[in-house]
C-alpha cells in the first residue's frame, strides 16, 4: 500500500515505533527520528537520532507523535518541504477496515476508564475488540486485524493532526485545565477536544457533559445533533440505575467503589449501545477498574486501601473521592499543577473525608488550603501511608488520591501506585500497618 513512499516519524517513543512499523511493514521507506541522541534504534528501518535533519522531513508523510506539538521546528519545516502531515492516529486510520464501528472518547479525567469499560462491555459480549489509542496500545498496532469495533481513547495532542481518523461515536467527557503548557489557554484546549466531534462521521452520534460553559461555546458552530450525558438524550442516572432512551441499566452489581464508576459505567454502557451492542448484552456487573484509578488494593486489612494515582488533579480527585461511602483518609501530594485551587478540596470534609494527610513538595501548600481541617503533614508518600496505619479507625477506606503529578519522587503516576501498593503490603507483613487477624 504504501510501495515506494518515504515516510518519516517523529517520536521514537511506543507510539512512533509503532507507526515506523506499519510503515515498514506495508512498503514504505522509513525514516525513524528522535531528538535524543540515546534513543533506542528500531530494526528494520533508518535511525536517525539526535536532529531531524531536512533531508529526512521531505518525505511523502511525516507522521508525528503525540508527544511534539504541531508548533514543532521539524513540523513546520516538514510542511514547508511540501510533506503530507499526520499524527500516529490519523495515519493508522487510514488503513482501518471501512466500516467497522470506532469510538472514539476524550475527556480531562476519566477516558482511560471509560476507554477500558467500553471495550470490556464489547468482549463480555463476544465481540472482538481493539481497546487503546492514548491508552497505551496505538492504533498502529489494530491495522490489518478484522475488528468487530475499535474503542480508541484520543489526547487533546493527537486531534493537532487528526489526519483520516474518523470515528462513528465519539465523546468528551468533560473538561478541565490541563496541558495549558501546550495549548495555551482554556479555549485553545476546548477547541482541540472538540476536534475530535467534528470529525466524527455524518452519520454518527457525538456527546457532551450536561454543562460546560466553555465547550458549549468551542460547539456554538457545530452542524450537527448533540446528545448529552446526564440529560434524556443520553443517560440520566440515578441511584443505581442508568435511564436511557432505549431502556434502563442496572449498575448496582459493580464492584467497583464509588459514584463516579456508576457514572462511568453508564457513560460505557451509553457509548457500547449507540455502536451497536445491543441492550440485553450489557453486562456492567463484569467491569474491572483499570491499575491506579479506584483500584481497590487486594490485601487483607481493618482498613480498605485504594489506589487513585491517576489522580493527577484536584477536578479528579473530586471526582472519585466525593462519591465514596463511610469514612475516608485521604492522602493528597506530589508536585502541584500551575493553576490549581486546593482549596476546593476542602468540601470533601463535607461529604466522606474525615481527614487528610499532605505529602511531598506540595505538601505544606496542601495544608495551608486545608487550615481549620483534620489534617497531618508528611514529607513523602511512605510517611503518609504510615500515619495512615496508624491513626485511621478500622473499617475506613485510605485512599491515595493525591490532585498532583508524582514526578517529586516517582517515574509517573503508575510508578507511585506502585510504590504505594508495596508500602502497603510491606507494612501490612512486617507489622507496622495493622491487618485483619
Amino acid at each position: 500500500m504504501l510501495k515506494d513512499k518515504r515516510i518519516t516519524v517523529l517520536g521514537g517513543g511506543l507510539s512512533g515505533r509503532a507507526a515506523a512499523t506499519l510503515a515498514r511493514r506495508l512498503g514504505a521507506s522509513v525514516v525513524l527520528s528522535d531528538i535524543r541522541a540515546d534513543c533506542a534504534p528500531l530494526e528494520g528501518v533508518e535511525n536517525c537520532m539526535g536532529s531531524h535533519p531536512d533531508r529526512i522531513l521531505s518525505a511523502d508523510i511525516v507522521v508525528v507523535s503525540p508527544g511534539i506539538s504541531v508548533r514543532a521546528a521539524a513540523v513546520q519545516r516538514a510542511m514547508e518541504l511540501g510533506a503530507e502531515v499526520t499524527s500516529e492516529l490519523g495515519f493508522a486510520a487510514r488503513f482501518l477496515k471501512e466500516g467497522t464501528p470506532l469510538v472514539a472518547i476524550t475527556g480531562t479525567n476519566g477516558k482511560s476508564t471509560v476507554t477500558a469499560f467500553v471495550g470490556q462491555l464489547f468482549e463480555a459480549a463476544g465481540w472482538k475488540v481493539f481497546a487503546g489509542g492514548n491508552l497505551g496500545t496505538p492504533l498502529s498496532e489494530a491495522v490489518g486485524e478484522d475488528w468487530d469495533v475499535l474503542v480508541v481513547e484520543v489526547s487533546s495532542y493527537q486531534m493537532e493532526l487528526p489526519g483520516a481518523f474518523r470515528p462513528s461515536v465519539s465523546a468528551i467527557l468533560n473538561l478541565s485545565p490541563d496541558h495549558l503548557a501546550r495549548h495555551g489557554n482554556m479555549d485553545s484546549y476546548a477547541a482541540h477536544k472538540v476536534r475530535l466531534l467534528e470529525i466524527t462521521r455524518p452519520d454518527g452520534d457525538v456527546l457532551l457533559p450536561a454543562h460546560d460553559r466553555i465547550l458549549d461555546k468551542a460547539t456554538n458552530s457545530l452542524k450537527r445533533d448533540i446528545r448529552r450525558f446526564d440529560r434524556p438524550s443520553g443517560f440520566v442516572l440515578q441511584g443505581t440505575e442508568a435511564h436511557m432512551e432505549d431502556g434502563q441499566v442496572d449498575l448496582g452489581g459493580l464492584s467497583v467503589p464509588g459514584a463516579l464508576n456508576r457514572w462511568n459505567a453508564a457513560a460505557a454502557c451509553l457509548l457500547a449501545r449507540l455502536s451497536g451492542l445491543p441492550m440485553t448484552s450489557l453486562r456492567p456487573e463484569l467491569l474491572q477498574p483499570l491499575p491506579h484509578r479506584m483500584q481497590v488494593l487486594p490485601v487483607h486489612s481493618p482498613l480498605i486501601w485504594i489506589n487513585d494515582s491517576k489522580a493527577t488533579n484536584v477536578e479528579a480527585t473530586l471526582a472519585g473521592v466525593s462519591g465514596l461511602e463511610g469514612e475516608v483518609f485521604l492522602l493528597l501530594g506530589g508536585v502541584g499543577k500551575e493553576g490549581a485551587d486546593y482549596s476546593a478540596l476542602r468540601t470533601l470534609f463535607e461529604g466522606p473525608v474525615t481527614h487528610a494527610v499532605a505529602y511531598g513538595k506540595t505538601g505544606p501548600v496542601i495544608a495551608e488550603a486545608l487550615e481549620g481541617l483534620p489534617h497531618s503533614v508528611a514529607e513523602n508518600l511512605a510517611q503518609a501511608v504510615a500515619i495512615a496505619g496508624a491513626e485511621a479507625s478500622e473499617g475506613t477506606t485510605v485512599v491515595l488520591s493525591p490532585a498532583c503529578a508524582s514526578f517529586d519522587e516517582f517515574d509517573d503516576f503508575t510508578h507511585r501506585g506502585r510504590v504505594f501498593q508495596a508500602l502497603v503490603e510491606a507494612g501490612l507483613e512486617g507489622g507496622a500497618l495493622r491487618r485483619n487477624g
